[in-house]
């Protein structure tokens, strides 16, 4: 048995996303199914619609940044209860059984991790469904705990943007003492100033645009730094002890190696789509590491959420109704968004 759901759809690479029905699995004993509110659109959305990295599945149905009610319960579920709010981020199912499991660290399942979209479907055959669409249906482990007192639709950027920037944050232990640099101020970047700044870090943003410097203040940064003038940068030269790199183009990172302080971790969680060249000096000196990061696990993602509630943090979006979908699109390719669009799924009819 399946159940029919509209849904926005990709039919293929570089053609314009159309609303149509797809079909969502029947409840399975520890299945827990929401219809969606929000949805965020993610820039890996776009690389994935327009298969840049290969291995996109057609038709597709984008969106892991989704946000929803209770509607119904599998026989088993106990965690939740219908009309509880509720989340889905990028990982619905795991092995559970491996190394990286055990810890909470899904997102790296020595099996293969299941993804909200565009990830072997288990249960149908053919690929998982996003949530660009009217329900979705995920495994209890996998769904999360909604906080209530946050702006829902600015909020379900957190289960990408916000989970994506606070592992590595969190490992890399952000917080009293430490000096944090942002690179680029976008999607991810405007969410880790937000949550570097709630950790207790002093946050220094590092951005080639003079426009967004003072949007760096108004997003509480305590410096911002032209890239492209080289006096400033020259200011902060092994001053930075952590960096955390949104830029999702290709892009020089070596001038910002040279910012870390002995020690110094400069994390990529952004994802350009070609290589990045590293200069062996710019991390020989001073014991530096270049490394990345990528979302985070089940527990460490609902931690996330528990955070930005009680710090009141959420993603600056744009709502936008479900018609508009590849107009957004368009434009997040343009960077012509301040920060996120989320899709009001209200509006998916």
């Amino acid at each position: 048995m399946t159940e029919s759901v509209k849904a926005i759809v990709a039919e293929e690479a570089g053609k314009s996303l159309q609303q149509k029905l797809i079909e969502r699995r029947a409840l399975q004993p520890d299945d827990v199914k929401i219809d969606i509110l929000y949805c965020g659109i993610c820039h890996s959305d776009l690389h994935l619609i327009n298969d840049d990295f290969g291995g996109s599945k057609y038709p597709m149905v984008p969106g892991h940044e989704i946000v929803g009610s209770v509607t119904e319960l599998g026989s088993a579920v106990t965690s939740f209860k219908v009309g509880d709010l509720a989340a889905v981020g990028c990982i619905v199912d795991s092995c559970g059984e491996c190394a990286s499991c055990k810890i909470d660290l899904q997102q790296f399942c020595e099996v293969g991790t299941t993804l909200s979209f565009n990830s072997p479907d288990k249960y149908l055959g053919g690929m998982t469904y996003g949530g660009y669409s009217k329900t979705y249906v995920c495994k209890d482990k996998y769904m999360l705990h909604m906080p209530s007192n946050l702006d829902l639709a600015a909020a379900a950027p957190l289960l990408c943007a916000g989970i994506t920037v606070y592992s590595p944050l969190k490992h890399w232990k952000a917080g009293p003492g430490k000096v944090v640099g942002v690179l680029g101020i976008g999607g991810l970047g405007h969410m880790a100033i937000r949550i570097a700044k709630a950790m207790g870090a002093h946050v220094v943003v590092l951005t080639t645009s003079q426009s967004k410097i003072d949007d760096a203040k108004r997003l509480s940064a305590d410096e911002a730094v032209l890239s492209t003038d080289a006096s400033q940068m020259k200011k902060y030269a092994s001053k930075i002890d952590l960096i955390i790199d949104t830029v999702s183009a290709r892009h020089d990172v070596n001038m910002y190696l040279d910012l870390l302080a002995i020690d110094g971790s400069m994390v990529l969680v952004g994802l350009p789509d070609s290589a990045l060249e590293v200069q062996p000096f710019k991390v020989v000196k001073g014991r530096r590491s270049f490394a990345g990061s990528n979302i985070g696990g089940i527990g460490e993602t609902q931690e996330m959420l528990e955070f930005c509630s009680k710090h009141g943090i959420v993603a600056d979006i744009e709502l936008i109704p479900a018609e508009r979908i590849n107009e957004a699109l368009t434009r997040l390719a343009k960077h012509d968004v301040k920060y996120r669009f989320v899709i009001d799924m209200a509006t998916l009819n």
